[in-house]
């Protein structure tokens, strides 16, 4: 689901004029996109992940490593986090997602201006985390919003890579639409 979630982003992204790169691997970290566009005389330069779930059963962010170790729980245990582990779990996955070493080289060697950092999501489980996210500086995106706002407006390019995947995608909708009518 992720895959095609970020195929989804990534068309919406190049519809808007952004040149994308899409799965980038370093090492064990991964960058989901990294987007360039050329606005007026200046660089808008974004980086976004994205997390999409049908059915979401846990958090988004880990459990913090050092209540990992004080508890025994997993990183994804459903136990009842406190205020202070979901606060230091979204800590440490953005501080994984958007601030990894390698991935600020990367950034840097690509553009050295600011970058934006956004997630797109689908469902949580705990809408807390995405507060507690944006408190970090990242941009939350609904894919649904994203989805919609491909099948309503007018884009810089009309189509692109992944045109076929949302066709299908928009086939689902208007079908759904018709059973709501009827």
């Amino acid at each position: 689901m992720a895959l095609l979630a970020e195929e989804i982003v990534e068309e919406w992204l190049n519809r808007n004029g952004y040149f994308t790169i899409r799965g980038i691997k370093l090492g064990v970290q991964e960058i989901d996109l990294l987007a360039l566009a050329v606005k007026g005389s200046a660089i808008e330069a974004r980086q976004i992940e994205v997390q999409a779930s049908i059915r979401p059963v846990s958090y988004l962010c880990s459990l913090p490593k050092d209540a990992q170790r004080e508890t025994g729980r997993k990183p994804m245990s459903m136990k009842q986090r406190t205020p202070q582990e979901l606060a230091d779990g979204v800590k440490e996955w953005v501080n994984k997602k958007y601030y990894h070493d390698a991935k600020k080289q990367l950034r840097y060697a690509l553009f050295q201006g600011e970058w934006k950092y956004e997630l797109v999501i689908h469902h949580v489980k705990f809408p807390e985390e995405l507060d507690l996210i944006k408190n970090h500086g990242i941009k939350i995106h609904k894919l649904d919003d994203i989805v919609m706002s491909l099948s309503k407006s007018k884009t810089i390019i009309q189509s692109a890579g992944g045109s076929d995947l949302l066709e299908l995608v928009m086939l689902g909708r208007e079908r759904l639409q018709q059973d709501a009518a009827s």
